[in-house]
């Protein structure tokens, strides 16, 4: 990591002073024009030659100075005036760092010897020009930060809108799954007060246990998946009074995902699909499976049934399709749902795993 993060810092270094060498070769050119002009003159090579050399290594001096300081002074920058004084004063010290680069590189050229920091006069006149590119290059930046802050502030808004509506959404399947739910076992339990009370008690009591943790754990999308296994054990508890002897139900879960974040009230209304259209004929031997393995970081959910295959065309139901729904919503684009009758009848649904 280290090394990567010593690579990217390399990179925009690189991309920085090539930036900035530009620009010193703009302001070279720019100012022999300038001086041309004034002048009434033609321009010498000579003086381009110069002005460039002088601009380009001044620049590199301001750009890489103010990059060390705001390395190793991160908390004096954020104030902003005390930023705005840093950020002349690196323009005073690039400046004369380039200025001496520059004598030294002539002296070089043309066999002249360097005095080193010797050139007040330079520094006086320069100055004045480092200024004013300077403070036309600070107000381009601060522009550039104020709208790349406020485009950020929207996004933000955007981000916090889709998440409400997110938790909207599924606090409306969630409303949309429990009252159903409600509405088939209370169906159950009316057929069979007058035929086994006994039975019908049993299943008001549990379904009273059930419904009464589905309201208190409204707001919440995920539960464990030890928690879930005992929404959906109750469920079945409830339908066994239901289907008696006909109807065999095998859970089996990776104890070592008993502690999963996983979604709420995912697994029963599969079940409920399960036993309502594939298993509803059903005289005995019906068999409903569910299971749960870890593969690939990854968990893997397998809803089967021996039952009617599933039609060619499949028209999802009140129940499954607000499951189809809640997965879309917690897991956009990184959930799978696989539907098939052969080798058996199964829904398989892979969701990312998570502690």
């Amino acid at each position: 990591m280290a090394l990567t993060l010593k690579k990217i810092l390399r990179h925009r270094i690189v991309q920085q002073n090539i930036k900035y060498i530009g620009v010193g070769v703009l302001v070279g050119v720019s100012l022999s024009l300038l001086i041309a002009g004034l002048n009434g003159k033609g321009i010498a090579a000579r003086q381009v030659f110069f002005n460039i050399l002088f601009s380009i290594f001044i620049s590199l001096g301001i750009s890489n100075i103010f990059s060390i300081f705001q390395c190793y002074s991160s908390k004096l920058t954020r104030n902003f005036w005390q930023l705005i004084l840093l950020y002349y004063l690196c323009n005073i010290l690039g400046m004369i760092v380039g200025i001496e680069i520059s004598y030294f590189i002539i002296s070089l050229f043309y066999n002249i010897k360097y005095e080193a920091f010797n050139h007040l006069q330079d520094y006086r006149s320069i100055s004045v020009i480092v200024l004013i590119v300077g403070t036309i290059m600070l107000l381009y930046h601060l522009q550039k930060r104020n709208a790349e802050n406020a485009l950020k502030a929207k996004e933000a808004d955007l981000i916090k809108i889709n998440q409400l509506k997110t938790e909207a959404e599924l606090q409306a399947l969630q409303s949309k799954i429990n009252p159903h739910f409600l509405y088939n076992a209370l169906n159950a339990i009316t057929s069979l007060i007058h035929e086994d009370p006994d039975k019908a008690e049993d299943m008001t009591i549990k379904l009273s246990k059930l419904f009464r943790y589905s309201i208190n754990s409204q707001h919440e999308n995920f539960c464990s998946l030890q928690e879930e296994i005992d929404i959906l054990n109750t469920y079945l508890a409830i339908e066994k009074v239901r289907f008696g002897d006909r109807i065999n139900f095998d859970i089996d879960t990776d104890n070592t995902l008993s502690h999963m974040q996983f979604p709420r009230f995912l697994l029963q209304p599969l079940v409920e699909n399960a036993l309502k259209h594939g298993l509803k004929d059903t005289a005995e031997n019906g068999l409903l499976a569910v299971k749960v393995i870890k593969e690939d970081n990854q968990a893997h959910i397998f809803v089967r049934d021996n039952g009617s295959p599933f039609p060619t065309e499949l028209i999802a139901g009140y129940g499954l399709q607000s499951t189809f729904d809640k997965l879309t919503l917690l897991y956009p684009n990184s959930h799978e749902i696989e539907m098939s009758n052969e080798p058996i009848k199964q829904i398989k649904i892979t969701i990312p795993l998570s502690a």
